[in-house]
C-alpha cells in the first residue's frame, strides 16, 4: 500500500552520491514532480553531485559536504533547522547517509525493503518500499516513487544546462559523427586497457568518427587518457579534466555514441538519450548498466562470477580481483559502434 501525497506539502530526498545514482534519482524526483506539482521538494545531495543537478527547477538543494567530517552533520542540521517534512525518502544505505537522516525531521521516513536495507538502514526509517525481484538500480529508486503513490514511473530526465556551457562545448566539439570515450571508472580495476581503448578509437576514426576523450581532473584519469592518446595511431581530441560536469553533460548529449566502463558518465549519457557501449566485468550490467543501452553492453561479468562462485550468488554481487576487464575483446566493442 502506498501513501498519497495529494494533501501533503513537503518531501525531502536523501541521496548524496554517486553521479550515476544521482542521475537515476533525478528520474525519480521528476516523476514525483509530474504527479505532485504542488509538493515542495528538498534534496540533500553531495557537493560534487550538486554541480550536475543544481539548475533543476522547483527543487531546493541542501549540500552535504562529507569532506567536513563530523561538522557536515551539524551543518545539515542547521540548514534544515525549523523544518519538519511530511515524508523523507532515505535512498542511500551507507551509514553516513543514515547518520545524516538523523538531522532531518520527517513524519514518515521511507527506506529500502528488508533485503536491501543494509548497514542497518532499517534502524533509521519507519516505513519501507515494496520488495523487488532483481531490479536495476533505477527501478529500485522508482520503488520510492511508487511508495508515495506515483503512477507514471517511466524514466524521463530534464537536467538544464546553461547557455554559457552550451557555447563552450559548441566552440570545441567536432563537426560530424562523434564517439566520446569516458575511459575511467572510480576504481582503477574497473578500467579497460588503454591500448584497447586506443584500438577502438582508431577503428572509429577510420569509420568516419571524431573521437573525444572525456573525464575528470584526477591524476588517474589524466594518465589513462594520455596512455590512450599515445597508443592510438589516429588523432584524438583530449578534453579530460577540462570540463565541468554540465559541460560534460552537453558533450554527452551531442555525441553519437559513448564508450565507458561502470562509471557516472555512462548514466549521464543515458539521461541525454545517447547510446552507450558499456564495459562490465565487476558488476552486473543488468543492475548497474546504462538503463536504455543494456543491449549494447559488453560484459564478462557472468563468466567471471561463474568462475568465482560454485553456486548462485545474491543479486548485485560484485566480482573481485584485478585484471578482470582484460576478458573484454576489442572486436566485441567495435562490433557495437553504429
Amino acid at each position: 500500500m502506498s501513501l498519497d501525497l495529494s494533501s501533503k506539502q513537503s518531501l525531502c530526498v536523501l541521496r548524496l552520491s554517486a553521479i550515476g545514482d544521482v542521475c537515476h534519482a533525478v528520474a525519480m524526483v521528476q516523476a514525483i514532480q509530474r504527479q505532485y506539482p504542488h509538493l515542495l521538494i528538498t534534496w540533500v545531495v553531495g557537493k560534487l553531485e550538486y554541480q550536475l543537478i543544481k539548475h533543476i527547477p522547483d527543487v531546493e538543494f541542501v549540500i552535504f559536504d562529507k569532506s567536513q567530517g563530523w561538522r557536515s552533520y551539524a551543518n545539515l542540521r542547521k540548514a534544515l533547522s525549523g523544518q519538519t517534512f511530511d515524508v523523507l525518502l532515505h535512498m542511500q544505505v551507507a551509514l553516513r547517509a543514515s547518520v545524516a537522516s538523523l538531522m532531518i525531521r520527517a513524519k514518515v521516513k521511507i527506506g529500502f525493503d528488508e533485503a536491501r536495507a543494509k548497514e542497518g538502514q532499517w534502524l533509521f526509517t519507519n516505513s519501507k518500499i515494496a520488495p523487488q525481484h532483481q531490479p536495476h538500480v533505477l527501478d529500485g529508486f522508482m520503488g520510492f516513487a511508487k511508495a508515495i503513490g506515483v503512477v507514471d514511473i517511466t524514466p524521463k530526465w530534464s537536467i538544464p544546462v546553461m547557455e554559457d556551457d552550451v557555447e563552450w562545448v559548441k566552440a570545441r566539439f567536432p563537426v560530424g559523427k562523434v564517439l566520446v570515450i569516458c575511459a575511467a571508472a572510480s576504481k582503477a580495476e574497473r578500467n579497460w586497457l588503454p591500448e584497447r581503448y586506443a584500438a577502438v578509437a582508431d577503428y572509429a576514426v577510420l569509420k568516419g568518427y571524431h573521437v573525444v576523450l572525456c573525464g575528470g581532473p584526477t591524476a588517474l584519469e589524466k594518465a589513462l587518457a594520455e596512455k590512450i592518446e599515445s597508443s592510438a595511431q589516429q588523432s584524438l581530441l583530449n578534453l579530460v579534466g577540462e570540463t565541468t560536469l554540465l559541460q560534460l553533460l552537453e558533450i554527452l548529449k551531442q555525441a553519437d555514441c559513448v564508450l565507458a566502463p561502470d562509471t557516472g558518465p555512462a548514466h549521464m549519457a543515458t539521461t541525454q538519450g545517447t547510446k552507450v557501449i558499456g564495459l562490465y566485468a565487476h558488476s552486473n550490467p543488468y543492475r548497474t548498466g546504462p538503463y536504455h543501452s543494456l543491449n549494447s553492453v559488453v560484459s564478462v561479468y557472468e563468466q567471471v562470477i561463474a568462475e568465482q562462485h560454485d553456486t548462485s550468488v545474491p543479486w548485485g554481487t560484485r566480482a573481485k580481483g584485478e585484471g578482470l576487464m582484460q576478458g573484454i575483446a576489442v572486436e566485441n566493442v567495435t562490433a557495437l559502434i553504429p
